[in-house]
């Protein structure tokens, strides 16, 4: 396994706790970073900083759909640790399985407040910290789905589009910064994601992999370590497929 030195970073991990997000965490530890996994739900987040068994991993709760709570904290880690080096955001949901004729108004609000207003407000909060230490790296975790939109999953093919933007909004706002920031867009991976859809849904996302397998939480930590890393210092407002031969553009 290829280690980026990620020696005396700070990285904060959205939805850190389980799924794409404990994978990431995991992988940072092992680069040498210190990681601070920001969840809601404070159970997980216990179990992973016992699970990981490092000094340098630690948990806030956080609420990433409140941009006053998201500053909060982000001031308590300056304080903690001088700094914020690197920040992923990860926290997301699924949403329902139905058409967009069907879909409830509020099911809709709700996935776009976690899927797409909170890496917004992540994103707005934690630019000031970097662009005061010249130093930062971003990364979005979309979706294929955002690329080719999945029926009966108008919201959350909605708001991964909404990220992918974004993210290349910001990249080239920072482009003459030392920041950098990028997004990847995994196919599905076997997480707790899959409690929230139908089992039509993933059959129908298999089908569409032409490796006919899903992608391990490993694959994208290892990509999202080296967008995490010193070694990115060109690619910015990118987005990185890992869609087993998935997309098509």
């Amino acid at each position: 396994m290829i280690k980026y030195d990620l020696k005396n970073r700070v990285a904060i991990v959205t939805g850190g706790a389980q799924g794409f997000g404990l994978a990431i965490t995991e992988r940072f530890i092992e680069a040498g970073a210190k990681v601070i996994i920001w969840d809601v739900d404070k159970n997980a987040a216990k179990e992973s900083v016992t699970k990981i068994k490092s000094e340098n991993v630690s948990y806030q709760i956080v609420d990433v759909t409140n941009f006053e709570i998201i500053n909060k904290n982000l001031l308590e880690v300056e304080q903690s640790h001088k700094k914020i080096d690197i920040f992923i955001n990860n926290a997301g949901m699924a949403g329902m399985n139905t058409t967009v004729a069907d879909y409830p108004l509020d099911e809709w609000k709700k996935i776009m407040d976690l899927n797409l207003n909170s890496v917004f407000y992540c994103c707005k909060a934690v630019v000031p910290f970097m662009t005061k230490n010249d130093y930062g790296r971003i990364v979005n975790i979309a979706s294929i789905a955002g690329k080719e939109g999945n029926p009966n999953a108008s919201a959350y093919s909605t708001s991964k589009a909404g990220v992918i933007g974004l993210t290349k909004s910001l990249g080239k706002e920072l482009a003459k910064k030392n920041i950098a920031v990028n997004c990847v867009t995994p196919a599905a991976a076997k997480t707790r994601i899959f409690d929230q859809m139908t089992e039509e849904h993933i059959n129908y996302m298999l089908s569409k992999i032409p490796r006919n397998k899903f992608a391990k939480v490993e694959e994208l930590a290892s990509l999202v370590a080296w967008l995490a890393s010193e070694e990115n210092s060109f690619s910015t407002a990118a987005v990185f497929d890992l869609s087993g031969g998935r997309a098509t553009y």
